[in-house]
């Protein structure tokens, strides 16, 4: 008959001593931590959901507040930012220059557009609907008034007239 093994002792084997552990034995959740200066965890979402009580980028900001006004100041500002990049990428493309200032000037564009793209990325990492919304009308309308030349004035070189060249037909006529 074969005798069971005793527990081995705390901290043998290079594993922590273990603590209490829940209602539900090894399985169940960790018990709670009484640690000052700590408080609750948020909620962190796995899947999309709607409200405004949500956080988005940083801590209690908008926040469980009764009112949805900062929640719908949080959805202008990640609209804003996701336009701003699309402005920022129009403005920076076709732009080349060797000069050390503009090559300054264009790495330093480049890097508020980056900066601005990934807050918008986090934001849109809250897994709110709304906000996940905003991003993505914040990105088409800076297309559409950034790139697109619907709200542009045309000029000569957008569009060959009777007869014209396109540029690229310029370059292989002999």
């Amino acid at each position: 008959m074969a005798m069971p093994m005793p527990p081995p002792p705390a901290g043998a084997g290079g594993m922590p001593p273990m603590g209490p552990m829940g209602p539900m034995g090894p399985m169940g959740p960790p018990p709670a931590a009484d640690m000052p200066g700590m408080g609750t965890m948020p909620v962190m979402h796995a899947s999309f959901f709607w409200g405004h009580q949500a956080q988005v980028l940083f801590r209690d900001w908008p926040g469980d507040r009764a009112s949805a006004g900062m929640y719908v100041l949080c959805l202008i500002i990640v609209f804003t930012f996701a336009a701003l990049v699309e402005a920022l990428s129009a403005a920076s493309r076709g732009v080349s220059s060797r000069r050390p200032a503009a090559v300054l000037a264009l790495t330093g564009l480049h890097a508020v557009k980056m900066g601005l793209a990934y807050l918008v990325m986090l934001a849109v990492m809250s897994f709110n609907v709304g906000v996940l919304l905003a991003a993505v009308a914040g990105h088409a309308i800076g297309f559409l008034l950034a790139r697109s030349a619907v709200f542009r004035q045309a000029t000569r070189g957008d569009a060959p007239q009777n007869g014209d060249l396109t540029p690229l037909e310029a370059e292989l006529k002999p």
